[in-house]
């Protein structure tokens, strides 16, 4: 127990472990729509003391004030855990990331509506929490311009990052309808500020119609390596990933996946899609791929907007599994690390 400033009596439970009720009657397991709403029913935690000694933690950033276009995904965090479903073992990696790795689920940001300067503060600060434990954080979106406040945290530790940035636009905009802070200029100010290395940044699944030419042409002078939807359909996404991963090389490095980087056709639910993209299993492996290839620090799933969602909120399954995907690659990396 402890006291809050009006001398109530709070209870505070360290790491709550959604099955206890099950496994108190000798239960193995607990139905996936029952229990407290955790990320794949793990341990879930506020108390940043919690995250001594975890690998990874995620994080919810239900933040969606600067979309250009539909808005809903500030309900994206609770979707996605809502979509989720227990651990267990990886059918085709032929790993449990749950037993090579200790996560938590750290809950939300304390995010304010309509207040985007105290909510980056908040996710920056939540994140950063994270970070300084020691873990990677894995971060539920939110509109992408969550990828600042984010990925700044980590660079705050690590210094410039690395970036393998899936998306069907660049987010590379100086402004966006005369505004400096949207989900299309988050790329752009995270290399201004010094928190990306442009060298060691990447773009996987760009089409459509934005932005401009002279963005292309800024991102270029940068060094900066784009491969488009076409790029995968054409070579292939082992082919890709294979340039991405050489142009990216050794160093600490962020994903940053934004959902409409896939056809829209597998998730309806995002605020700007763009016919024509990846598929769900080309994107799933290249997670996984990265992640186990590169020194992943951090990570964000993005623009999921379970307001416009297909028959079965397909948008909020993929992106579940995106985040296993990445945790996956985390965990066969560790235990190719600890192998050798």
């Amino acid at each position: 127990m402890t006291t809050d400033p009006l001398g109530l009596r709070v209870l505070v439970v360290a790491a709550l472990d959604p099955y206890r009720r099950w496994t108190s009657l000798g239960i193995e397991g607990k139905p996936d729509f029952a229990g407290l709403l955790s990320w794949a029913a793990l341990p879930y935690t506020e108390d940043p003391e919690d995250l001594a000694g975890v690998d990874a933690a995620i994080v919810g950033a239900p933040m969606d004030d600067l979309v250009s276009e539909r808005p809903g995904t500030r309900y994206g965090p609770r979707a996605i855990r809502a979509a989720s479903t227990q651990c267990g073992p990886h059918q085709e990696a032929k790993i449990d990331f749950s037993q090579v790795l200790q996560v938590v689920d750290f809950g939300d940001a304390p995010v304010v509506p309509r207040d985007v300067e105290r909510s980056h503060a908040a996710i920056e600060q939540t994140v950063g929490q994270v970070v300084h434990h020691g873990a990677v954080p894995m971060v539920l979106g939110g509109d992408h311009s969550i990828v600042e406040p984010d990925l700044r945290a980590c660079a705050k530790k690590f210094g410039p990052l690395g970036l393998v940035h899936f998306d069907a636009h660049t987010d590379t905009s100086r402004e966006v309808m005369g505004l400096e802070m949207t989900h299309g200029t988050g790329m752009f100010r995270l290399i201004e500020q010094g928190a990306i290395d442009p060298n060691r940044y990447v773009q996987i699944g760009l089409r459509g119609y934005w932005p401009p030419d002279d963005v292309f042409g800024w991102q270029a002078s940068r060094g900066i390596r784009s491969w488009y939807a076409h790029d995968v359909r054409d070579s292939g996404i082992k082919a890709v990933m294979e340039l991405s991963l050489a142009a990216v090389g050794p160093g600490p490095v962020f994903l940053s996946i934004d959902v409409d980087c896939l056809d829209p056709a597998f998730v309806p639910g995002t605020g700007t899609p763009e016919p024509g993209g990846l598929l769900p299993r080309e994107l799933l492996w290249a997670c996984r791929t990265a992640a186990a290839s590169l020194d992943v620090v951090g990570a964000d799933i993005v623009e999921v907007a379970p307001l416009h969602p297909g028959p079965l909120d397909t948008t909020s399954l993929v992106a579940d599994r995106l985040v296993r995907e990445v945790l996956t690659g985390i965990a066969l990396r560790r235990q190719q690390e600890q192998g050798a």
